[in-house]
């Protein structure tokens, strides 16, 4: 069985999340990269990992078989264009790229590399979705109706902070709006259409708060609300023609109530939201020996959507 061995580009705050969680069936930590090699040092010191990099480039020289890209979100597309023309498979973490045009370019290298290249949303990865999905086949729950994706989470407002620094491609929507559109986009039943968006900015000019309506050909409809200045419950809303549901905490969701028509319940567990990084681990290598990327459609769409929403802004 072989064993990948994995580099983190970045030693940020979601990078030391990702190697303190990392427990990968057939994966193992082998390197780090940072701006500084003290930095690179200390992190590796830190987790126990092998080698370390005062530079991106020096790592893509080494053995490592894939890139995890932690860095800021400016800087996603040149990690992973690096990193595949270096073949190295690919996990980004999200937003995966600032817009769609540098999405199909990088996913035009990794094509013809027959490299893998995924975007790091767990709900993409989850167990639960995966139930759900089951469950909402069985066709139990009649025709899609309504979508509700909100995600509020206060920002201290410091126009220093990189989310709402400009520069570092600060703003709601490519932060926690990524996880509301990930959601909704996972359940329609095609790719929507931005019916109406709108933003409230911040004092720098990234967007603080937007509320955007999603329409699919099939006539089913998804608003989401995002906000960094107002905190709101991260409970996602799916309601069919015989019931809804009710999923908390949905980036990291292991439980689900249905709620059928008559007021009758039924929950569903699956996962744990703690394991949140070792599924994308998994799934990801299980998609680099054959399993089917069954995601990077729906980032595709996703990245098309916040292209769609920040041009109605403009």
């Amino acid at each position: 069985m072989k064993n990948y061995k994995w580099g983190i580009a970045g030693t940020g705050g979601i990078a030391h999340e990702f190697a303190s969680n990392f427990n990968g069936k057939q994966s193992s930590l082998a390197a780090v990269a940072s701006r500084t090699s003290k930095k690179a040092a200390e992190f590796a010191q830190r987790y126990e990992i092998p080698a370390s990099y005062g530079t991106y480039e020096e790592m893509l020289t080494s053995d490592i078989d894939i890139v995890y890209v932690a860095v800021p979100n400016a800087a996603h597309y040149n990690y992973i264009k690096k990193a595949l023309l270096a073949d190295k498979h690919v996990l980004c973490e999200k937003a995966i790229t600032m817009n769609l045009a540098e999405l199909e370019d990088v996913m035009k290298i990794a094509t013809e590399k027959n490299l893998i290249l995924q975007e790091a949303m767990t709900i993409f990865n989850m167990p639960l979705y995966d139930e759900l999905t089951r469950l909402i086949d069985q066709n139990k729950l009649g025709q899609l109706k309504m979508i509700q994706a909100p995600f509020g989470s206060y920002k201290e407002p410091d126009p220093k902070n990189r989310f709402f620094n400009p520069d570092l491609a600060g703003g709601a929507l490519l932060d926690i709006g990524t996880y509301a559109v990930s959601f909704a986009r996972y359940f329609l039943s095609s790719a929507p259409k931005v019916i109406a968006s709108t933003m409230v900015p911040f004092e720098t000019g990234v967007d603080e708060q937007s509320v955007t309506i999603l329409r699919t050909q099939e006539n089913e409809l998804a608003t989401v609300s995002l906000s960094f200045q107002a905190k709101m419950p991260k409970v996602g809303i799916v309601a069919f023609e015989n019931g809804y549901l009710e999923i908390p905490d949905y980036p990291r969701a292991a439980k689900a109530t249905l709620t059928y028509t008559d007021g009758s319940k039924e929950t569903i567990i699956s996962g744990a939201s703690e394991a949140a990084f070792q599924y994308e681990i998994d799934n990801f290598t299980a998609t680099i020996e054959g399993q089917p990327n069954k995601s990077l459609f729906l980032t595709h769409d996703v990245i098309r959507i916040l292209d769609q929403m920040q041009k109605d802004w403009a």
